[in-house]
């Protein structure tokens, strides 16, 4: 099953690691595991239960939704099998289908948290401008197929960096979401070719926030939105206006997690969900 895998001495003992993992989230019913559906979190389970035999509990960064991709997801779990982490990655990859693979693997202390530790999530957004489409790429685009005003789309963005409730910004409302306020560290659009690139890292996104940003900057560059209207779905005057179109899955693709030298716990930090 697999090499040099052996117990800790105290079987009290756990190792921490941390993974990161990419996936084409296409044929995923998004991270969580959910009964009877595919799930990230169920796959790196079941492929660590393989590997050492132990039902482990695996905690994500980013609860990415159903069809959503990622490069650089990061999770980790506890774990009584002492294997060297490059062997882990040939194990768990040598499990995993073709679809989902982990690109790096290392021991952390008991303190290192994947999701509360984060400092910052950077999401991308890609929409293509091209007529014609590449069907190699179109699980990994939003296909418009009409040039875009990026510059506008770029003055837009701005007002959406800082600390403001994405309340209007949300796909739908989780009851069980008491905060709807998020900080936007930046928020970046270019055009790379034929294709339109909405960069965006903050603190921590709402259910569906990135792909309605997106949409109403695809709206703005369209010119069938004001740019003044974006910052005001910011404030009390969101309930005037009409909510931003919702783009789909396939065009988001969480690109990095980032977390600081010393391993911290942001949890206090994070609004409540």
């Amino acid at each position: 099953m697999t090499a040099h895998r052996k117990r800790c001495s105290n079987s009290s003992t756990n190792l921490r690691n941390q993974l990161v993992v990419a996936y084409d989230g296409t044929d995923f019913s998004g991270w969580a595991a959910q009964t009877g559906l595919r799930t990230v979190q169920s796959t790196l389970k079941e492929a660590v239960r393989r590997v050492s035999g132990e039902e482990v509990e695996i905690v994500g960064a980013s609860r990415t939704d159903s069809g959503t991709h990622a490069r650089g997801q990061v999770c980790h779990f506890d774990t009584q099998a002492v294997i060297p982490t490059e062997n882990w990655i040939k194990a768990l990859n040598r499990q995993l289908g073709p679809d989902i693979s982990v690109q790096s693997a290392k021991h952390t202390g008991d303190r290192f948290h994947a999701r509360f530790g984060a400092i910052s999530r950077h999401y991308r957004y890609r929409i293509s401008l091209a007529t014609i489409r590449n069907p190699q790429q179109a699980r990994y685009f939003h296909e418009y197929g009409r040039m875009l005003d990026v510059g506008l789309m770029q003055q837009a963005a701005e007002s959406l960096v800082g600390e403001h409730d994405f309340r209007a910004y949300t796909e739908e409302l989780d009851p069980h979401v008491e905060n709807t306020v998020r900080k936007l560290f930046t928020v970046n659009v270019k055009q790379v070719r034929d294709e339109v690139w909405v960069d965006v890292v903050g603190t921590a996104f709402l259910r569906g926030m990135m792909r309605r940003m997106s949409g109403v900057l695809l709206e703005v560059g369209r010119y069938a939105r004001p740019v003044e209207e974006v910052s005001k779905l910011l404030t009390e005057e969101r309930e005037i206006h009409q909510w931003p179109v919702v783009l789909p899955a396939r065009g988001l693709c969480l690109m990095h997690v980032r977390y600081g030298r010393r391993y911290l716990d942001h949890r206090s930090s994070l609004p409540s969900e």
